[in-house]
């Protein structure tokens, strides 16, 4: 039988470009994007969907015959600390949902991404490894670590085929952020290509783990066709991109913008990013489904300016 993938927060940054990838694996009519807010001019089924609203979630399922869930929707770490029971509430509550759900309908598999936000101080800062200590700081990193360990119950407790990738800072073009510590690393380049002056909420020198879109979304795709075997980490596995700072990026944006200005003014968020690791290491992920990254910082920097020119910048 051929799948059947729901996608929930399928408005959000990720979720916005991996709708297309899986319409464009799965056919269009394979692909069902919901959100609490429908989308202009989407091409595809979608339908409107609050995700803790279980009873609806599981109509849904039911309605379109559903095989895969691919869930999405969370608030992420610098919103959530804005209102963090708020924040536990609704990431835990949606998780709990989508589970039962999966459970109860028999579904083939769940994706749930997870993040490096899991970390806290306790880790290695370098190189971290799949297995480090999980002490995060931020609800966002306590609704995921917390979420890792109900994925492996489902899977270990019922059989449900549940994966998940912990991502870094994800970098693209096709969409905004949505409330993340390393949302500076995009908005940087729409102040570059605008020309306009940057003011950065993380100091100069604090590098973090990023990864382009183009590769987080490859990545969750391999993870999630890789036959079920391969799959040896039922909690969630390191993904790594290429680790670099604020001025890293500064650095090679002034290769097209020689004048391009940046002010440097720490918030709340430096002190989240600075618990955080410098680097991943994501060696299980390359071992047991062949994982490799294919953008590093040159080549993210080039082509998030071609691809804002091209967005900015009419044609003649």
């Amino acid at each position: 039988m051929k799948a059947k993938v729901l996608v929930i927060g399928a408005n959000g940054q990720l979720g916005t470009v991996l709708v297309k990838e899986l319409q464009h694996h799965h056919g269009l009519d394979k692909v069902v994007a919901t959100d609490i807010r429908k989308t202009h001019n989407f091409k595809g089924t979608f339908e409107v969907l609050d995700a803790t609203n279980r009873i609806h979630l599981s109509e849904v399922v039911s309605k379109h015959g559903i095989t895969q869930i691919y869930h999405l929707a969370a608030i992420l770490s610098a919103k959530g600390e804005e209102n963090p029971l708020g924040t536990w509430d609704l990431n835990m509550k949606m998780l709990f949902n989508v589970l039962e759900v999966a459970r109860i309908h028999e579904l083939d598999k769940v994706f749930f991404p997870s993040s490096i936000a899991v970390f806290g101080e306790d880790a290695p800062w370098v190189n971290t490894p799949n297995n480090a200590f999980l002490n995060p700081a931020t609800v966002y990193g306590m609704s995921k670590a917390a979420g890792e360990q109900w994925a492996q119950y489902y899977f270990l407790r019922y059989g449900l085929d549940v994966r998940s990738l912990r991502y870094p800072g994800v970098i693209g073009y096709q969409s905004l952020p949505g409330g993340g510590t390393t949302d500076y690393a995009v908005d940087i380049f729409h102040k570059a290509v605008l020309e306009e002056e940057f003011v950065c909420f993380l100091n100069e020198d604090t590098t973090l783990p990023m990864i382009f879109m183009d590769d987080a979304i490859r990545a969750t795709m391999e993870l999630m066709e890789a036959p079920k075997k391969n799959i040896k980490i039922r909690t969630a596995y390191n993904l790594a991109g290429s680790s670099f700072s604020p001025e890293d990026i500064v650095t090679e944006i002034r290769n097209y913008y020689p004048e391009f200005m940046v002010k440097y003014e720490p918030d709340f968020r430096q002190d989240i990013a600075a618990r955080w690791p410098k680097s991943i290491s994501d060696v299980e992920a390359s071992l047991d489904w062949g994982w490799k990254p294919e953008y590093d910082l040159k080549r993210i920097v080039s082509t998030m300016i071609e691809k804002l020119k091209e967005q900015y910048i009419p044609h003649e």
